[in-house]
């Protein structure tokens, strides 16, 4: 998902922070007399990050200022192309994603899909081919980590020696996830989460959200505009935010039966995605009550649940909520792997800190 800004500026770069990285390419983006052009155009841009951070985002406002026809460092959006990008249409961008894949095991990186050797046969192919509109043709390959190794070894030559013409971006979570010889093929840029201040500010500026909701999806985002702004655009998000929230508080005076039932309800659900949203819900809570042990409350992420969160800080020794924060990691990194499902929620439940 993309978190361009709904109200477009001609000549600005549409980037909520990340400005360091922004500014380097708008100068190597400057046309070639301007004697500011300190910075030559690379030919492949590996864009890392952890999820919803801005790494699409950021890679399409790239692609639509390579291909768009103003003589800028920034996109019009008045030409023909800028207005065909903005409608996912532009005969020379083309994005390749992870596709789908059916399985019965419980691992992440399946559930989303991988990116396989035809659609690197097919990239390679489309990208012998000259550009139909401008100059350039831009590709986009999403979720580098989900290349299977035909994939990844099929795209080697074209990342290190595509056609001139060519322009390849591409995004990963990590480098650790990619083969060096990958990331030494392409102009790398790490983008880190963003400022809470900045995330409240773009929600407010660019989505007109209220205030009170800018700054708790602020907090909540550990700095990923794009989460923020998936939040935004999908109030029901905020509903089952509430139940994850309910169940826990609830489960923490429930019996050892009530806890083992809940985490056959879990495992039976099969849903990677709604799973790891719940783990991460209750790692902000128990997060937020060490903090207000501390007497960080200014630093809390829950700000709508200050009272609750100051009654289990008094009620639950810190030891207890820093050992369950490590179980949630842990149990996390199981879930992402192969394992057995169920057991691992079985534990993930039974060490719930009791009220």
């Amino acid at each position: 998902m993309t978190t361009t800004p709904p109200h477009q500026t001609p000549g600005v770069w549409p980037i909520y922070g990340h400005t360091w990285a922004s500014q380097y390419l708008q100068r190597a983006l400057q046309p070639s007399g301007d004697v500011e052009r300190t910075v030559r155009l690379s030919h492949a841009y590996l864009f890392l990050g952890p999820p919803q951070v801005g790494k699409t985002t950021f890679a399409r406002a790239l692609a639509t200022a390579l291909l768009c026809h103003a003589t800028t460092a920034a996109p019009c959006y008045g030409c023909r192309a800028c207005r065909l990008m903005a409608l996912d249409s532009h005969p020379d961008f083309r994005m390749v994603q992870p596709t789908a894949r059916v399985d019965k095991e419980f691992v992440v990186d399946r559930q989303k899909g991988e990116l396989r050797a035809e659609q690197a046969e097919q990239l390679i192919r489309d990208a012998a081919l000259r550009p139909m509109e401008g100059r350039r043709k831009v590709f986009l390959i999403q979720d580098m980590q989900l290349a299977n190794p035909a994939f990844a070894n099929k795209i080697l030559k074209t990342l290190e020696e595509p056609p001139a013409h060519v322009v390849l971006l591409v995004t990963a979570h990590h480098r650790a996830a990619l083969l060096p010889t990958i990331v030494s093929r392409c102009q790398v840029f790490e983008l880190r989460p963003l400022d809470p201040i900045l995330v409240r500010q773009a929600l407010q500026e660019g989505w007109q959200a209220p205030p009170n909701e800018a700054d708790l999806l602020a907090r909540l985002s550990a700095g990923r505009l794009g989460w923020a702004v998936d939040q935004l655009r999908h109030p029901e998000r905020s509903e089952e935010r509430s139940r994850q929230l309910a169940s826990l508080w609830r489960l923490m005076s429930a019996d050892r039966v009530d806890r083992l039932n809940f985490s056959g309800e879990l495992a039976a659900q099969r849903d990677p995605q709604s799973l790891f949203s719940l783990l991460e819900v209750w790692t902000s809570w128990w997060r937020d009550v060490l903090l207000a042990q501390a007497g960080c409350h200014d630093a809390c992420s829950n700000v709508d649940q200050q009272e609750r969160i100051t009654h289990h800080a008094g009620q639950i020794e810190g030891r207890a909520v820093q050992d369950y924060l490590a179980t949630l990691k842990r149990i996390e990194g199981y879930l992402r792997h192969t394992v057995n499902v169920r057991l691992a929620l079985d534990v993930l439940l039974l060490k719930l800190p009791e009220a």
